[in-house]
């Protein structure tokens, strides 16, 4: 959606007519998704197609860089280390700002995004207040334990899906056929 939105942009600030029968010019994409969760095995790569659709030709193929190392030296890499210190601190305080807060402070100490955080302290509090609002988190959590508790379900083999679904009210049944369906391919 973004990269659709780049696009829009640029096409209107090039005042290219994408509805004539010219083809428009228009910049080699290149995408990167940032990780910045403690996983061990981040992979290079993701592919829409093949990691989504296992391999399937599909009309419309993504293929993104995982950057996932932090580094003080680069922005990127600074910003990996932002997001992990506010996971931590949102950890051990549960408040979104005091955890906000709280991250800035110890970025700030460890001169990642220092200059930036200085700049633009309440816009970054504002902005994380906004996107992490408590009732989203914990709606998001809940919902991530409930499918790792069908997945420990479906595994034991132990109940029927519909006996699953009364214990995750969160996931249909139609979701966890699919969870049934993903699991039953790893094995």
């Amino acid at each position: 959606m973004y990269l659709v939105q780049t696009y829009h942009d640029y096409f209107k600030r090039t005042n290219q007519n994408l509805y004539g029968s010219k083809k428009v010019n228009m910049p080699k994409p290149e995408l990167y998704l940032i990780y910045t969760g403690d996983r061990k095995n981040v992979p290079v790569c993701i592919s829409l197609s093949k990691d989504f659709f296992s391999g399937a030709k599909i009309s419309i193929d993504v293929e993104m860089k995982v950057l996932h190392r932090e580094n003080e030296k680069d922005i990127i890499g600074q910003y990996i280390i932002f997001s992990r210190v506010y996971t931590e601190q949102r950890k051990k305080y549960g408040n979104i700002r005091q955890a906000v807060e709280e991250t800035i402070r110890i970025c700030k100490d460890r001169n990642v995004l220092k200059e930036y955080l200085e700049s633009r302290e309440q816009e970054v509090i504002n902005i994380m207040m906004t996107l992490f609002d408590d009732d989203q988190i914990l709606k998001a959590y809940t919902k991530d334990i409930e499918i790792q508790t069908a997945e420990r379900l479906i595994k034991k083999g132990k109940m029927t899906l519909e006996e699953i679904a009364d214990c995750v009210p969160a996931l249909s049944l139609e979701e966890l056929k699919k969870l049934e369906a993903e699991i039953m391919q790893l094995v």
